[in-house]
């Protein structure tokens, strides 16, 4: 596994954009940039369009801040050189292989012409059974902490893949899966997102995950809340 130039090796904390959801009142895409995120990672489940997402990147654009998409399904990937690359779901616990491989093989057929040198997997463990992303891929959520160490090993160990994501989807993790899974992975990254909602949930994650990611925070309370859990993150 190369592990030299990977852009998330010094990042603390992404910012996670969901073009299909509203901001709150009075609060820009440039406030957003502005709290002093790591990244942003722009994606979601349902609603996601070549339009949305468009929009989104364009408005953080002028900002100084790494810009990555997220795409759902390979019909809404954008070539925008605003992006810094592409992060790509592969849910390692879905029910249907169309989340493991078979998306990614519809993207490189349709695409042709792959920007391998901007592209990255991300190893995803999805655990919220009531999610979006769940219910979307079919998704085994029944998983004890010794269920995700072993598919966070066999994602680093047997598929090469250098981030692990572990997915709460709105809901807060269980600390033991979380440290679980941290304690099996050596040169992967571990990002862990779900329920981050201030400094000491932010805080409580960073202990574990390499990288936290906060979403749903953005939309639902703003700037100051996602600025707390960026402290949170650099202060662990």
């Amino acid at each position: 596994m190369t592990t030299s130039t990977r852009p998330w090796d010094d990042w603390n904390h992404i910012l996670k954009i969901d073009p299909d959801k509203e901001l709150p009142e009075g609060v820009t895409y440039g406030d957003l940039c502005a709290t002093g995120t790591d990244a942003i990672e722009v994606g979601g489940t349902m609603g996601i369009t070549e339009e949305n997402m468009e929009a989104v990147v364009d408005a953080c654009a002028e900002h100084n801040v790494p810009l990555y998409q997220e795409p759902s399904s390979p019909d809404v990937v954008i070539d925008n050189r605003a992006l810094e690359g592409y992060l790509i779901p592969t849910v390692f616990n879905a029910g249907s292989p169309f989340w493991i491989t078979g998306a990614h093989k519809e993207w490189v057929r349709l695409d042709g012409d792959m920007d391998w040198d901007r592209t990255w997997t991300e190893a995803y463990i999805v655990m919220n059974p009531e999610s979006d992303v769940a219910t979307y891929t079919e998704a085994d959520c029944d998983l004890d902490a010794d269920d995700v160490a072993a598919y966070a090993e066999t994602a680093e160990r047997m598929f090469g893949q250098e981030i692990v994501y572990l997915e709460y989807s709105g809901t807060f993790g269980d600390e033991d899966v979380v440290e679980a899974a941290a304690g099996a992975t050596d040169e992967s990254t571990l990002f862990y997102g779900g329920g981050i909602h201030d400094y000491e949930s932010a805080a409580t994650m960073a202990q574990y995950a390499d990288v936290i990611v906060v979403g749903d925070l953005a939309h639902d309370e703003g700037v100051e809340a996602v600025r707390e859990t960026v402290e949170a993150a650099r202060d662990v």
